[in-house]
């Protein structure tokens, strides 16, 4: 083992500190009310997608992250690829989003039968550049019919999408700037970033429209699941309408009024989400705290260093990264070798969505340097809230 690699692995060990276990990267943390809430829905037989738990889940959601409204989806990516629809991508449209993200991102673009149209991020927050999406689209874009156009492809370019990487916030402040400028509706693709704050404002609700997750591995879990956070209440409407195959209220009769999806969350998985958010605050100081002796660990460490959350911001720490030195060949994968081969559960980013099979023909920018540096270098650590309980 080299040094480096030693360094790495020593700091790491240090915070778990499990010798002989294994270690999952994240893991859900049931300690509340999660098995009264559950067994009520068992019991009253409202375990399907009508129920008081989804009601209450929605009110809960809107009210904590100070959103207007909230709609539970079966899971993140119906919740953004609602999104997408709700602020009018059609076929043939391109979306922006940062290359740097799950595929998600990228698959709810699909859905709508548009392309995603990738950009770069910032080394800081990891989160889309604002600086360098506008100076692309001044350089490839142009006006036609009230339309933003792609000059090099002819599709009108119809959305932004950001994500909040790791729950880390974006420059939101600069994103919002480019979406007006250029007349786009700006989404947040909050998967990741429940409990999340930028300047005092909770991810989620500081764009019109945004997506959250509740899978098995976020900070909060209803198994599976997701919401979508409206401002406007027409739109919020809309999306409930759609999410519930656009059925038209009667008594008794089937009507449907649009071709739409059976995206509701299921009352049971509401349950789960009631009891989870109730735990909120105590798993963020947890994931905080873990944080915290992340960074102190790595603090002297020469070959990697810890991503911390952006000035102005507090992360929920959805899973902690590190960012390791570039010029030592092989240094990640190692790292990765080594971790794992102890039974500690550490992954790299994701591959870049411009390098995978079904987006290598999508539009992007040419300099895509940033997103493909930290590619290369990211590791993300064992961040399960339990480990930072004491």
């Amino acid at each position: 083992m080299t040094e480096p690699v030693r360094a790495i692995v020593d700091a790491v060990t240090r915070v778990i500190d499990s010798p002989g276990r294994a270690v999952p990267l994240h893991e859900p943390r049931f300690a509340g009310r999660e098995w009264e809430y559950v067994k009520d829905c068992l019991d009253t037989g409202w375990v399907s997608s009508v129920g008081a738990y989804v009601d209450r889940f929605e009110r809960d959601l809107a009210e904590m992250t100070g959103a207007d409204h909230a709609v539970a989806t079966v899971n993140g990516t119906a919740a953004l690829h609602l999104c997408l629809i709700a602020a009018g991508v059609r076929p043939g449209d391109e979306v922006i989003v940062p290359a740097l993200s799950f595929v998600a991102t990228a698959n709810a673009v699909a859905y709508c039968h548009a392309q995603p149209h990738f950009a770069d991020i910032q080394p800081d927050t990891l989160g889309l550049d604002p600086d360098k999406l506008a100076n692309h689209l001044a350089a490839v874009t142009e006006r036609r019919d009230g339309r933003l156009v792609n000059r090099e492809t002819g599709n009108p370019i119809t959305a932004i999408v950001v994500m909040h990487a790791f729950g880390h916030p974006a420059d939101m402040d600069g994103l919002i700037a480019v979406a007006a400028d250029f007349g786009l509706p700006l989404i947040e693709d909050a998967a990741e970033s429940l409990g999340s704050t930028y300047k005092g404002r909770h991810c989620g609700a500081l764009a019109p429209l945004a997506a959250l997750s509740f899978n098995g591995n976020k900070t909060v879990t209803t198994g599976g699941g997701g919401a979508v956070l409206v401002r406007d209440a027409e739109t919020a409407a809309r999306i409930k309408h759609l999410s519930t195959t656009a059925k038209v209220p009667h008594r008794w009769e089937y009507v449907h009024d649009a071709v739409a999806f059976n995206y509701r969350m299921p009352n049971i998985n509401a349950a789960l989400g009631c009891a989870q958010l109730e735990q909120l605050p105590g798993f963020l100081d947890a994931k905080r705290r873990l944080a915290k002796a992340y960074a102190n660990a790595f603090a002297e460490v020469t070959a990697a260093e810890f991503v911390a959350a952006p000035p102005d911001c507090e992360s929920n720490y959805w899973l902690n990264a590190i960012l390791v030195d570039g010029a030592v060949p092989g240094l990640r994968d190692d790292v990765l070798t080594v971790l794992n081969d102890a039974g500690v559960m550490a992954r790299p980013a994701w591959a870049l969505l411009n390098t995978l099979p079904a987006f290598t023909g999508s539009p992007r920018m040419t300099d895509l340097t940033i997103a493909e540096d930290v590619g290369r270098r990211l590791i993300n650590l064992p961040s399960s809230a339990a480990l930072g309980e004491i």
